[in-house]
């Protein structure tokens, strides 16, 4: 059993690149939807990473390992990775690549959770748990808007923030699984293949399904997009995330992450133009609020 310790300046500076470059996700996405969907972008995004992950395992000589139950667990955290970039491909056709960095962003505090009920050295205390009040206050606070308006579309951007919601919950359950299965001691390679291998074929199969594949149109941004997402996020940024996870508690790795809504909505707000109206600003900052107090271990 490896032995997990606190963060250090090390892993403090690899998670501030790595929150940047997941800030710039959803914007990334959102800025080539025309060019090509979603679903279609983080499938083939999804395979690719895949693909030079599999070649990373050659050179290095490792085999994908499929014995003492990490293939179970592979396939199963897989599909809780792809209904989590499900969740984020459909929201951002409904909602702005900011409120998606915020909402999805919550999955530090279902981590939180998950650990603290599954796993004895991750629990939390009251200031933690104060912390997670708070971060739910917020989501209460940025939903709120769109249930006073009442319009079209506020109903549809609230559809696209319960998505990001829903993708939070899936991310956390994702960490939480691989935290207590025979993935824990896999190489990072390993679970990152499971994953991405998992979501490229079933993404790509919802957009031929759903006709996506036939309505591509590339241009310069797609291909500038689908680089930075499969080579730079997917396959790099990724393989840090999960070698972190490996050498560090997982809360507190998660819970940092808090920065990422931060430059996603800067990100989205200077490149994008995407509007800010008070109530989410509000609850926005109540959610970070609330995950900072997590992170704060004192009991």
């Amino acid at each position: 059993m490896i032995d997990r310790k606190p963060l250090d300046a090390f892993a403090i500076s690899v998670m501030l690149v790595l929150c940047v470059l997941w800030g710039l996700q959803q914007v990334a996405v959102k800025a080539a939807a025309a060019g090509m969907a979603p679903v279609m972008q983080i499938g083939l995004r999804s395979a690719v990473a895949a693909i030079l992950v599999c070649c990373l395992m050659w050179w290095r000589g490792e085999r994908l390992s499929t014995h003492g139950g990490i293939f179970g667990a592979g396939i199963a955290t897989g599909v809780l990775f792809s209904l989590e970039f499900l969740c984020v491909a459909i929201g951002l056709q409904y909602t702005t690549a900011s409120h998606m960095s915020v909402f999805l962003y919550t999955a530090p505090i279902f981590t939180v959770l998950g650990l603290h009920w599954s796993i004895s050295g991750e629990r939390l205390g009251m200031l933690q748990w104060s912390g997670v009040i708070a971060a739910f206050a917020g989501v209460a606070v940025a939903f709120s808007n769109g249930f006073a308006d009442g319009s079209r579309a506020w109903a549809d951007m609230l559809i696209g923030d319960a998505l990001g919601v829903l993708g939070g919950i899936f991310w956390a359950a994702t960490t939480v699984l691989i935290r207590r299965s025979a993935l824990s001691e896999a190489p990072p390679a390993t679970t990152l293949l499971y994953q991405l291998g998992t979501c490229g074929v079933l993404l790509l199969g919802v957009a031929l399904a759903t006709g996506e594949v036939q309505q591509v149109s590339m241009s310069g941004i797609v291909w500038v997009s689908l680089f930075f997402q499969a080579v730079i996020v997917a396959f790099i940024s990724f393989l840090l995330w999960f070698w972190l996870l490996r050498r560090y508690l997982a809360s507190r790795l998660s819970v940092f992450s808090f920065l990422t809504p931060m430059f996603g909505v800067g990100f989205g707000v200077l490149l994008l133009g995407d509007p800010l109206d008070l109530r989410f600003v509000l609850g926005a900052a109540l959610v970070m609020i609330g995950v900072v107090m997590v992170n704060l271990r004192g009991r």
